[in-house]
């Protein structure tokens, strides 16, 4: 039963995006974005600190410090991740109305389709594994790492949308591609609850490395991108959005507790 929740998490964090994405026009996409980069925001930290984290620490497998030293690697793994361009690309979104500079202006898009979905497939393939890991913890604590990771892949597969169709992909091969890499993410899942299932003693560690991704994301990519002199009236909408979505993962937490 436990692997039959990881396929099912997987996959619909995998596809459900990309439905998303094929439902919209280009222009709602842009449009859309913003807004869900605010709620991924909340979203990623509320699991991460309020949930994925304590439950990392209150497993009394590892020391606090191991822990806490595990994390400073985590972080620093996906700066260089980063830096190697294989991590960030999906989450600077050309024509979203953000001032983006990493090599996915439009001049560069036609270069760069493919090393999207390339670096798209490794990070849902490292997606699946987290998940599997937390539904082998617990069904709560995998329930609200896949719901952070499904929230925070809208705003990036829709991202990696637009990306694709200025790279010169018709709409619907944009999709297709954008599909086919969030499959890897079951495969992840599936590789995850067979290859870690029977490793119980380092489920608090990668859970403390799943944090540190959602930690990464959201405060080195996320939150700069909204870093912008905007109107009152769009401040407040982001902190509505960020607010639904720590809402969101505090709520889900307490049902699924009660």
């Amino acid at each position: 039963m436990t692997l039959l929740y990881i396929v099912a998490a997987t996959l619909i964090g995998g596809v459900l995006s990309v439905v998303i994405a094929a439902s919209m026009t280009f222009a709602a996409l842009g449009k859309l974005v913003k807004h869900l980069v605010s709620l991924s925001t909340g979203v990623l930290l509320a699991t991460a600190l309020l949930h994925v984290l304590p439950e990392a620490f209150e497993s009394q497998k590892a020391s606090p410090h191991a822990l806490f030293t595990t994390l400073l690697l985590g972080l620093l793994f996906f700066f260089l991740l980063e830096k190697a361009e294989l991590y960030r690309h999906a989450h600077h979104h050309e024509g979203d109305g953000h001032e983006h500079h990493h090599h996915f202006d439009a001049e560069q898009a036609g270069r760069g389709g493919f090393s999207v979905l390339v670096g798209d497939s490794i990070h849902n393939f490292c997606d699946g594994i987290i998940i599997a890991a937390a539904f082998l913890v617990s069904p709560e604590l995998g329930v609200t790492t896949s719901l952070a990771v499904i929230l925070h892949e809208i705003p990036q597969e829709v991202g990696d949308t637009i990306v694709l169709i200025n790279a010169g992909f018709s709409r619907r091969k944009a999709l297709l591609y954008n599909a086919a890499s969030g499959l890897t993410a079951v495969v992840g899942g599936v590789l995850g609850y067979f290859v870690v299932g029977a490793w119980y003693e380092v489920f608090p560690y990668l859970l403390v490395v799943a944090s540190s991704s959602f930690i990464y994301v959201a405060v080195a990519d996320l939150i700069p991108q909204m870093q912008r002199h905007l109107p009152w009236r769009e401040i407040l909408a982001q902190v509505a959005w960020i607010g639904a979505g720590l809402l969101l993962v505090l709520s889900a937490t307490r049902l699924m507790h009660d």
